[in-house]
């Protein structure tokens, strides 16, 4: 398997969940090896930040990365999407504080990224692989990761809510899956979260075109749920874009109960510390993919003979 970047410049324009103010952000392809690059502009010019678990500075309502006087928030949805659709190497330019938050969810910058077209390049593509099961738990909440090919995660939630209450998902990942059960799942929030919010001069860009809002009863979008489980679909993005914080992609599968970007973070800090005695950098050339392909059809052959 080769990696990724898109074939050309693009850019849009979106409303941030914070300032609500408009912002500008460009993606341009990128040479092997760069990884994702954030260009943010400063009072002394430009810089470059790659996203890393201790960059994290803030998590109390979305992600933000930060660097000496620099900083972006609301990255996870982005790195998510550049993450699920393969591509490594890439290039974003911010013209504000924070990456705009569209309508809640990454259906529109997965749709963007087909627009700029997505190529293979020469280098082979590098992951994290488990070498041992790895677990992170605090107040009951707990993240768990076991060795596995690929990316999955099982994750459940659970909300003293009647619209939420306690919903579970197992996502296999891929660029197709991604898109079609979990790139369209929106952010949510309370009404009464919102108003305070707001009260204190934050989610001035959030509102019923931005998220999925609730009061004590129900949802107060007129269109309802894009998916009955839309809640936990959402919690997965967000986590898949909280894991992206790290060199390359991770291939494990996780487990996760009741989890947010806070514990997120914690784990990929301990994690990544931890990273000699847990992860091993592999190239994914195309003997190792068929490899493992033989083996998957191996496997599914004796589990038909069983039967």
């Amino acid at each position: 398997m080769k990696q990724k970047t898109i074939k050309k410049a693009v850019h849009y324009t979106g409303i941030g969940l914070h300032s609500g103010s408009q912002i500008k952000v460009e993606f341009s392809p990128a040479k092997e090896n760069t990884g994702i690059v954030f260009s943010l502009h400063g009072e002394h010019g430009n810089v470059f930040i790659k996203p890393d678990a201790a960059m994290v500075s803030d998590t109390m309502l979305a992600t933000t990365l930060e660097c000496d006087e620099y900083s972006i928030a609301t990255v996870e949805h982005l790195l998510a999407t550049i993450r699920s659709l393969d591509v490594d190497n890439i290039t974003i330019t911010v013209h504000g504080k924070e990456i705009p938050i569209m309508d809640g969810s990454a259906a529109p910058l997965a749709y963007l990224l087909r627009e700029a077209g997505i190529q293979k390049q020469a280098k082979n593509k590098k992951v994290y692989r488990l070498k041992k099961a790895f677990r992170f738990e605090l107040d009951g909440k707990y993240i768990e990761a076991k060795p596995n090919d690929g990316l999955v995660i099982d994750y459940t939630i659970d909300f003293a809510h009647p619209c939420i209450g306690k919903q579970q998902y197992l996502y296999e990942a891929s660029p197709a899956a991604f898109e079609k059960d979990i790139a369209k799942a929106r952010t949510f929030g309370f009404l009464e979260q919102v108003e305070h919010l707001r009260s204190n001069g934050l989610a001035l860009g959030g509102s019923l075109e931005t998220a999925i809002v609730l009061d004590k009863f129900a949802v107060l979008n007129a269109e309802g749920l894009r998916y009955k489980d839309e809640f936990v679909r959402h919690k997965i993005l967000d986590f898949l874009g909280d894991i992206a914080v790290s060199a390359y992609p991770i291939h494990a599968k996780f487990t996760v109960f009741a989890s947010g970007h806070h514990i997120n973070n914690l784990f990929m800090r301990a994690l990544l510390e931890n990273a000699d005695e847990y992860l091993e950098v592999v190239e994914l050339n195309d003997e190792r993919i068929n490899v493992n392909a033989k083996k998957q059809q191996k496997n599914f052959a004796g589990n038909l003979a069983s039967i």
